[in-house]
């Protein structure tokens, strides 16, 4: 029997409360008039010309518009909307793009991502979700960063708003139009593994992620690559004017605020992390992020990868993967309340863990192999051979819950949609 799917019905109204509206002004996120537009009696996004629809947990970890368009091409290749990503894994999108540009110094590269992730429907055989109804998942044979997600998100589906679309003339840089009814089908793409040319030509950077992960007092983490674009108060998944090895501190053009007090930063890294209040938040990051200041070596390469965008027509890997040819289970079982973690590094005893990953070019069990969710992989594949490192990197040097409060609503409710428009430019 085909699962139930949510679509449309998963929709209700908006509740967002005054807590959620200070911390994203505080962020900066509101800082440009009209910016964010707050609905009103509707229990169905219907955006405002210009708008898009989002949510306050995607835009605290890393988004903004106009968006990336290295997450631009995710969602056309995945052939998913916005609100179809849980925010764990918005979050795994933010720390890869930080990861690129600030710590390897390349653009956000497509061949190393599908080296790392993948993806699968969540849902269970009886009911399919829309809204965060994709996982994205760390595969089980990488040794990744252990970002520590937490295992649940409450309540983030119900706060939902309208973001100002920015065109700046690109459509690489548009948030695609908004359907809250689309069906999420599971595509080749979301198991598309990096061809051997692509492997080859990301092998630097894998082995570069490894001793970055494993370097003896240098030890970089995905806490501190989170805390540190949150530092830096630029938006990752936000199209920019210039990628993080350029960044100037604080008069660089892509932030949208002041630093965070130290107080508000640890705050909000452990709202979007599992750390505890007992668990320290780094003050940096043990390894010197490229910027101005540190700049990239002379002669360092330019690797770029990019998922392909409509302009460039459908892409084979698209191709949606029916029930006949499914060898895999296609879904991660998640409540409906509260979203386990895309890639969480702390699985509970009733969650399920997610499916392995299955080549586009053939059907191929991972035999002894279980993905927890964790995204630091517990087996890491024999055949995958390290690179040797390359010694162009070597000028990277070291350096040294809250709890959810009542909601409520952030303004009287009339009978008009779209009533409340917030900037903190006066």
């Amino acid at each position: 029997m085909a699962a139930v799917d949510l679509g449309a019905t998963e929709w209700e109204r908006s509740k967002i409360s005054t807590q959620d509206v200070n911390l994203l002004k505080k962020l900066g996120i509101s800082k440009k008039p009209k910016a964010l537009c707050f609905p009103s009696e509707e229990s169905y996004p219907t955006p405002p010309m210009g708008y898009r629809v989002s949510f306050v947990d995607h835009l605290i970890r890393g988004l903004s518009a106009p968006i990336h368009p290295f997450l631009r091409g995710l969602l056309f290749v995945y052939g998913l909307q916005l609100h179809h990503l849980t925010p764990n894994s918005i979050l795994h999108i933010s720390i890869f793009i930080t990861l690129c540009e600030a710590f390897l110094g390349v653009q956000p590269n497509w061949a190393l991502w599908k080296r790392i992730f993948f993806c699968r429907r969540n849902g269970s055989p009886n009911v399919t979700y829309n809204i965060g109804g994709v996982v994205i998942y760390v595969r089980p044979t990488v040794d990744y960063f252990d970002v520590k997600l937490p295992d649940s998100v409450q309540g983030w589906r119900k706060k939902w708003l309208y973001i100002q679309e920015e065109n700046h003339g690109c459509a690489e840089d548009n948030i695609p139009p908004f359907d809250g009814a689309e069906k999420i089908f599971r595509r080749r793409s979301w198991d598309a593994e990096a061809t051997e040319e692509e492997r080859a030509s990301t092998e630097t950077l894998m082995a570069r992620i490894h001793e970055l992960q494993n370097t003896r007092g240098k030890e970089l983490s995905g806490i501190q690559i989170t805390a540190y674009f949150l530092r830096t108060r630029v938006q990752p998944l936000q199209a920019r004017k210039y990628p993080l090895w350029k960044y100037a501190g604080d008069k660089d053009v892509d932030r949208l605020s002041v630093d965070l007090e130290v107080k508000d930063l640890e705050r909000l890294v452990r709202k979007i992390s599992s750390l505890s209040k007992k668990d320290a938040v780094p003050s940096s990051c043990r390894v010197t992020p490229f910027s101005a200041a540190n700049p990239l070596p002379e002669n360092h390469p330019d690797l770029v990868s990019l998922p392909p965008l409509p302009e460039g027509g459908e892409v084979e890997e698209r191709a949606i993967v029916t029930d006949d040819n499914e060898e895999a289970p296609s879904f991660v079982n998640e409540p409906v309340d509260s979203q386990k973690s895309a890639g969480s590094s702390e699985g509970t005893a009733s969650a399920q863990s997610p499916p392995p990953a299955v080549s586009p070019k053939g059907k191929r069990k991972r035999k002894g192999v279980e993905d927890s969710g964790t995204s630091k992989a517990e087996e890491v594949d024999p055949s995958h051979k390290k690179a040797t490192y390359d010694p162009y990197l070597a000028s990277l040097i070291s350096s040294d819950d809250e709890e959810e409060v009542p909601t409520r609503d952030v303004a009287p409710r009339t009978s008009a949609s779209h009533t409340l428009v917030v900037s903190d430019a006066n």
